[in-house]
């Protein structure tokens, strides 16, 4: 081969692979997720996110701080079909960022017309990591029509909440000043415990290839997280809530968890041994299995508005069940 011609096919492969976002790994988990990414504009506010088209009863997933949805196909993967939708809020990943901060009432009503927008008129299942707890509890309380079961990973009643000491904060600053950088040091990684104590690399790998938040969107939605509580209305949220903590969590310690157990009428209380403040990422096999477990324990209590799988004539699984000739199954029956 001569040289002209071997040159040109390096200048072209070192053309197409800048464009690459993401590698071959989580490519080929996007694509076994068979997750859908797009679009849209939700009154002014571009926003991207992702579905997951699948049966059952939606699900919605709030990510943490600065996230994008491409943190999360680990667990979207572990939840085997049912139907999920995640979405990146402004600043957050590629959704861009508003020019004004605003509170997390605001981003609850954002949710509520995103949903609407994408034709979800029933409630759903909503899950909250970290900050995205924060933001559940507010859309739970604002919106209680719209949610049917919750799930809080890692996350607190926000102010005045048992926080972690100053020299992590101080730690969670460095570590975002070094996402810019695409690559994050090993020090870090204790910063969120675990899992990652043992295997600081991972958080390594991931910032070396997901896209971060900008600055603006990240301090935005730290502003709408400041002076923010729930204390004093989650004796109003009525929906059965799973509360999930890790004993390893240095960001939010395990006693916001118990005191979230204690202030919610109607929840359980899940922890994680030796889970860290990402355990529903980093730990995605074993945290899709309790949070299933938790939805798909039926109970004719009064506790779901109305029986999602009962009504449709589906198991309790979401399986159809078939039906013996003479016979009528017991899950095929419409709810009453």
């Amino acid at each position: 081969m001569s040289d002209s011609v071997s040159n040109k096919i390096q200048s072209l492969t070192a053309i197409r692979r800048p464009g690459r976002r993401m590698p071959p790994e989580l490519s080929v988990l996007r694509r076994r997720t068979r997750i859908q990414v797009d679009w849209i504009d939700v009154d002014g506010v571009r926003l991207r996110y992702g579905i997951r088209r699948g049966r059952g009863r939606p699900m919605l997933i709030l990510n943490t701080i600065g996230a994008n949805l491409d943190m999360l196909l680990p667990l979207v993967n572990a939840l085997d079909d049912a139907e999920i939708i995640v979405p990146e809020m402004p600043g957050a990943g590629r959704s861009p960022p508003r020019s004004m901060p605003h509170r997390l009432s605001w981003y609850a009503a954002l949710i509520a017309t995103f949903l609407e927008r994408l034709g979800y008129d029933e409630s759903l299942d909503l899950v909250g990591l970290s900050w995205g707890g924060s933001l559940a509890q507010q859309f739970a309380l604002d919106y209680p029509a719209q949610v049917n079961r919750l799930v809080l990973a890692s996350s607190s009643i926000g102010w005045p909440s048992l926080a972690t000491h100053s020299s992590t904060l101080k730690r969670l600053a460095a570590a975002r000043r070094h996402e810019r950088s695409g690559t994050l040091p090993a020090t870090v990684a204790g910063l969120y415990g675990g899992l990652m104590r043992r295997r600081p690399e991972l958080i390594t790998r991931r910032g070396r290839y997901a896209s971060g938040p900008s600055t603006r969107g990240y301090v935005n939605q730290l502003i709408a997280s400041l002076g923010w509580t729930s204390a004093h209305r989650l004796h109003r949220l009525h929906c059965p809530t799973l509360i999930m903590g890790g004993d390893d969590d240095p960001i939010v310690p395990l006693i916001n968890s118990r005191i979230l157990y204690w202030l919610i009428p109607k929840s359980y209380l899940h922890i994680v041994r030796g889970g860290g403040h990402l355990f529903l990422l980093m730990r995605a096999n074993e945290s899709a299995g309790v949070i299933r477990r938790f939805l798909n324990e039926r109970r004719y209590d009064g506790t779901d508005g109305a029986d999602y799988y009962a009504a449709r004539g589906l198991g309790p699984d979401g399986a159809l069940v078939p039906r013996l000739p003479g016979r009528t199954s017991e899950a095929s029956k419409p709810a009453t």
